[in-house]
């Protein structure tokens, strides 16, 4: 799928978003979300929770590598299944929305459990379109669908969605303009999720680890308190807060230990454990 000049400029409307597009559309190769999705075809783009099998540090074994990359994409997994364990009860007849889908895996996951129809929206038409080839692949392009849209302006009709997630993507956007979308596209009573990483501000001002992970992913890490107050002025009222920090160490863990590493998980990792960054699980439901 070929995408028109014209489109380009209707869907990224800033500078930074058009640098965040090209970066993920020219980083279509790396290395650690294509070897783990390899393992199921669930291609993801967050990070994991939850205990690992030490087993896999076995270096001696002949299938070492291959049994880190699984318990990796194990924990990812997991991930996203806790994420929809929050979307609140769902029927096939219902419509959900993945805002910053990435290569589709949390959407697949949503209609494997749900049945529903699930749209995908993201700016890189990279991403769209491999996950696109996935629903076809799949024989689920009926149900599950993605588009080259922008999450702060997806052009979905008014109260048509009864939830939405964003899984670690809030911090490539303003969280004001972000709530306000989805509180529109929310039908009343409606359920938005959001995982993601987030300064804390009651520590002073950001960390390095914390500029670190920004530049390294191109990302501007919002502080804990934005998400509260953006929330509130959105008419999106908190149900539940869950602090995921101590839950994902050690998957960073695993990570900086495993053949995968790409140098910033000592960011994350130190991050977390002064306490300079929250991995948080909020859930919110639209008055």
């Amino acid at each position: 799928m070929t995408t028109s000049p014209h489109q380009t400029r209707a869907v990224l409307h800033t500078d930074y978003q058009r640098a965040v597009a090209s970066y993920w559309d020219t980083h279509v190769n790396d290395d650690v979300n294509l070897a783990l999705g390899d393992v199921d075809e669930l291609y993801h783009h967050h990070y994991g929770i939850g205990a690992y099998d030490p087993t896999v540090l076995d270096t001696t074994a002949a299938d070492h590598q291959q049994r880190t990359i699984r318990e990796l994409h194990r924990l990812e997994s997991a991930q996203a299944d806790l994420l929809l364990d929050h979307l609140g009860p769902l029927t096939s007849e219902h419509r959900l929305l993945d805002a910053g889908s990435g290569r589709g895996g949390t959407s697949f996951m949503a209609h494997r459990r749900y049945g529903c129809h699930v749209d995908g929206v993201s700016i890189s038409q990279y991403q769209v379109d491999f996950a696109n080839a996935q629903a076809r692949r799949h024989a689920l392009d009926d149900k599950v669908r993605f588009h080259f849209r922008n999450m702060l302006d997806t052009g979905l009709e008014t109260g048509s969605r009864q939830a939405l997630w964003t899984n670690e993507t809030t911090m490539y956007v303003d969280l004001d303009q972000a709530f306000a979308e989805f509180a529109r596209i929310l039908a009343v009573g409606g359920r938005y999720v959001c995982v993601t990483g987030c300064s804390n501000d009651l520590t002073g001002g950001r960390s390095q680890a914390v500029s670190r992970i920004d530049t390294h992913y191109t990302c501007n890490i919002h502080p804990r308190s934005a998400y509260f107050k953006a929330l509130a002025a959105n008419g999106l009222v908190p149900i539940t807060v869950t602090d995921l920090t101590p839950l994902t160490i050690p998957y960073w863990e695993l990570r900086a230990r495993s053949h995968l590493a790409t140098g910033i998980e000592e960011a994350f990792l130190t991050a977390y454990r002064e306490n300079s960054f929250h991995y948080l699980l909020i859930t919110a439901d639209r008055t």
